[in-house]
């Protein structure tokens, strides 16, 4: 059984971060992952005309700030090239298609088992380690959900995880299910392709411009009062896109900014999507009811015919398949029991980072106050 002082699961911005926090501070890790590369969300699992949705300076990974000539919105190539320089320059060195299969923590031996399986070569291995870093991230595996009759719908379905471009999409009848940021900029792409885009929205949502979302954030960083914050981004946003309740989106009871620091939830940026859904080039509808072949049918009666499905509904978290003892740190769902900014923290070593549904500036928060964490017991424990 190999030793480990420190073993970190994932190699994402979350995993990263936090073996670099760790080799500040001159302590030993170890980091595996089950894909073949960094940041394989973002490789892999994310369409091409993505940009980060906050500002740069919202999105640093901890100790390298992003090249002055950095734009401010940064897209998906340019912030997967920060990355590969941020692996180069801190030396990080993970242990590629590694996948977990279990994680134990031995009472008596007072270390955290893990197994691991190559998957490449088959080869098991087996780690003992006394501080484990969860940093699998809240986005581990696309979530689709149960709809009656999907099983029989004889278009092509699939999760946004696994759309890059509307090419092949043009003079198709497209229905995207989900209205976050993803799912909207995938209708948007859909229909400025020539794709007949239809979008569901089945709840409240808040949507922005990326200028008021900055300014949003650059408020509150100056201590103003959040509900104040929000009062203007609500104000200005009315404003500027006018009553969008008539084309089916409500706005939610809560402030954007407090709504994403009390559920996750984040507000919209548009992209020119609210403009289409105003023409009526893009359709929306509420919840779906059942499926019928290729024909949707929604809750309030009203039914449309789709050669295709994208689910852009959100992703979960897959800790809970391979972690054993974990159960004071996370809930059923894989994620954090407690609220930010106390949930990064469970027993007997165990940590997670990157499950505050914060984006990259809370990874580097939680991956800097676990490295300090474990400097501190270090300091105060006996050798490993």
């Amino acid at each position: 059984m190999e030793k480990a002082l420190v073993l970190i699961v994932g190699a994402g911005p979350s995993g990263l971060a936090t073996a670099v926090c760790l080799g500040q501070l001159s302590i030993p890790y170890v980091i595996i992952e089950r894909e073949d590369c960094t940041a394989s969300l973002w490789r892999k699992h994310t369409y091409d005309r993505l940009k980060l949705h906050l500002a740069k300076e919202f999105c640093e990974m901890p100790h390298m700030p992003y090249p002055e000539d950095t734009p401010t919105y940064i897209p998906k190539i340019q912030f997967l090239r920060y990355m590969d320089d941020y692996v180069e320059h801190f030396n990080i060195c993970p242990k590629f298609n590694s996948s977990v299969e279990s994680c134990l923590y031995d009472d008596v031996q007072k270390y955290w088992v893990v197994t691991t399986h190559d998957q490449v070569n088959g080869m098991v291995s087996k780690y003992a380690a006394r501080f484990l870093v969860v940093a699998s991230g809240e986005n581990s595996a696309g979530n689709i959900p149960s709809i009656p009759g999907l099983e029989d719908f004889s278009g092509h379905v699939i999760h946004s995880s696994s759309f890059r471009s509307a090419d092949s999409y043009a003079a198709q009848r497209v229905l995207v299910v989900g209205c976050g940021n993803s799912g909207m900029e995938i209708a948007y792409d859909l229909s400025s392709h020539g794709a007949n885009t239809s979008i569901v929205i089945r709840s409240p949502l808040h949507v922005m411009t990326k200028e008021l979302i900055h300014m949003g954030m650059k408020l509150a960083s100056w201590s103003l009062p959040v509900k104040f914050v929000d009062f203007i981004l609500v104000v200005l946003a009315y404003l500027w896109f006018g009553n969008l309740s008539k084309y089916g989106i409500v706005r939610p009871n809560m402030g954007p900014l407090l709504l994403k620091a009390k559920t996750g939830r984040s507000a919209v940026i548009d992209v020119g999507t609210v403009e289409l859904i105003k023409k009526g080039d893009i359709k929306v509808f509420g919840p779906i009811s059942c499926i019928k072949g290729n024909v949707v049918e929604f809750d309030d009666g009203k039914e449309s015919y789709f050669d295709a499905i994208v689910f852009a509904t959100g992703y979960t978290s897959t800790a809970n398949n391979w972690l054993k003892n974990g159960e004071d740190m996370m809930n059923k769902e894989g994620m954090p029991k407690k609220d930010f900014p106390n949930h990064w923290k469970g027993s007997n070593g165990l940590y997670c980072v990157g499950f505050a549904r914060r984006g990259l500036s809370g990874i580097a928060h939680d991956a800097k106050n676990v490295a300090n964490d474990i400097k501190a017991l270090l300091d105060s424990m006996a050798p490993f």
